[in-house]
């Protein structure tokens, strides 16, 4: 073998290897669900532990998101017109603005959560016992636009332990039990943010589990084409989207695409461009200091007056009387205790 070049210095001890270590460092990449939930304000707020026993029947008032899990015993949930539901334990479920009961059978007579949890706080016992548990919490959408996505949810979302992917539901569920019941700082803030978690698996089950029909525009993240043209929307709401370049990222013809679009959104697709647009828009007049003017430049509007009709089009209102009316914004509430309000 070949001596390297004589004139090069070589150490007769080998030479101290130096390791150097490189993390490319990138931001995530968001989708259409992950934007949605951005700009509807998502905050969660655990609230309440119950044990209860015996026979039971407990009624709850209706707010925005209600959260349970059963963890321990089974117990069953009842909606009104809706066939009365079994739950077991690891069972977890989302109500959203509708009262609902809890109760140790299908037919007995409830009395209002409120009276049992003014006297408890934040952990109550009812009954004759505690051979059930449960862990409640509320999720609030605080944005003005975030009636767009509770609309589309159904009275109640019910994951069952043993529906698929339970394994990594499990594991949250389990963490939420662990810092409710810890006495480390931060846990009350851990107890929200993985009920955070919680809410947007329980959106993923639905959006997998439930008839394209019911989903509205959420149907488009079960098809990877239009998803894709989705994200591509959200990512530069700005842009005047065509349809010619919508259907070539989602490698389609132009009326195949159309046809396929709005059969699985509900929209078409400049109109869901154009919305999603005005939605981004109502954004930031709520949560930034920008002026009108700002806000249309923006979104590539030359003209205030352009935008002004855009914005009222889809919002029923000017976008200086949008602004005026989120002084009064909502605010996640325990949902069990009586209003202070």
């Amino acid at each position: 073998m070949r001596r390297p070049d004589s004139s090069l210095s070589w150490p007769d001890e080998p030479a101290q290897i130096i390791r150097f270590s490189v993390v490319i460092i990138q931001n995530p990449v968001s989708d259409p669900l992950s934007d949605v939930l951005a700009l509807a304000g998502l905050r969660a707020a655990c609230s309440v532990r119950l044990q209860a026993g015996g026979e039971w029947a407990l009624r709850f008032r209706p707010i925005e998101l209600k959260f349970n899990v059963v963890r321990r015993g089974e117990c069953w949930l009842r909606i009104e017109n809706m066939p009365a539901r079994h739950l077991r334990e690891g069972d977890c479920f989302v109500v959203s603005r509708t009262p609902f009961i809890l109760a140790s059978a299908a037919h007995i007579e409830a009395i209002n959560a409120s009276e049992v949890f003014a006297q408890s706080g934040a952990s109550a016992t009812y009954g004759s016992g505690n051979e059930v548990e449960l862990l409640g919490g509320s999720v609030a959408l605080v944005s003005q636009g975030a009636a767009e996505l509770l609309d589309l949810l159904p009275p109640a979302i019910v994951i069952q332990a043993q529906a698929g992917g339970a394994s990594s539901f499990a594991w949250l569920l389990d963490e939420l039990d662990r810092e409710w019941q810890s006495a480390q700082a931060g846990a009350y803030a851990m107890c929200n943010d993985l009920l955070r978690l919680i809410f947007v698996h329980a959106l993923r089950h639905h959006i997998s589990t439930a008839d394209i029909a019911d989903l509205a525009w959420l149907g488009g993240l079960r098809e990877p084409a239009i998803s894709a043209v989705m994200r591509a929307i959200h990512g530069a709401p700005e842009k005047p989207w065509r349809l010619a370049e919508m259907a070539e990222i989602a490698c389609m013809s132009r009326s195949g695409f159309a046809a396929l679009f709005k059969s699985r959104v509900g929209q078409a697709p400049v109109e869901y461009a154009t919305r999603w647009r005005m939605r981004v828009a109502a954004s930031r007049l709520e949560n930034s200091a920008d002026s009108v003017s700002t806000v249309a430049a923006s979104l590539g509007y030359l003209s205030d007056a352009a935008f002004g009709v855009a914005f009222r089009r889809v919002h029923g209102k000017s976008p200086g009387q949008y602004r005026r009316s989120t002084e009064d914004r909502i605010t996640p509430t325990r949902p069990d205790l009586p209003s202070n309000n």
